[in-house]
């Protein structure tokens, strides 16, 4: 089967935004569909690859009624696991409206803002919390809240440009209502 979009969890998530696809081991993750990934499963690579051999479950035929994926998706608007699942049935949404290519589009530029945050403002114990605020916040606002903790953190130490940024991020988050922690 010809895979389009490794960076795309079947499910709907993001793989570009997790924390295990930033990490610098060899224990990284390359995506839910790399080599690796594919090798080990979940119920949705050995149902929707292996078996249907789909891309994604909402190019399977019985989408609509699956349980497994529906629990998953009812799951994900309550808790998250290791990966935040905040924006999963609006990701979802926005594929079926817009096309996987769009969204793609949008999870590159998340990435890089991502990036960013991870490689100016990440003193280590951070990358989980970047990983959030870049899954939850708009692309404007994570912009825009990157561009000003990079502008105000000139000549501070790593620990101070970390604590700026993550209290303009605490702060949006309060205007706008986000949650920028993993729900257990």
């Amino acid at each position: 089967m010809d895979i389009r979009y490794p960076e795309i969890g079947i499910c709907g998530l993001s793989c570009r935004l997790c924390p295990n696809y930033h990490m610098t081991t060899e224990s990284r993750c390359l995506g839910c569909k790399s080599e690796g990934r594919m090798a080990v499963g979940c119920p949705f690579i050995t149902c929707a690859v292996k078996k249907k051999g789909v891309e994604f479950c909402w190019d399977c035929g019985e989408n609509e009624t699956c349980q497994k994926w529906k629990k998953h998706r009812g799951a994900g608007k309550k808790n998250d696991s290791f990966k935040c699942y905040q924006k999963l049935e609006v990701d979802i949404a926005s594929i079926q409206k817009n096309g996987v290519t769009e969204f793609e589009k949008s999870q590159k530029i998340r990435e890089q803002l991502l990036q960013g945050m991870l490689q100016q403002f990440n003193e280590g114990r951070s990358k989980s919390y970047f990983c959030i605020a870049a899954t939850v916040l708009e692309i404007a606002e994570l912009k825009e809240a990157l561009d000003k903790a990079t502008k105000g953190s000139e000549g501070l130490a790593l620990k101070e440009r970390s604590g700026l940024l993550h209290s303009m991020l605490d702060d949006i988050a309060a205007r706008k209502h986000y949650n920028l922690k993993l729900r257990k």
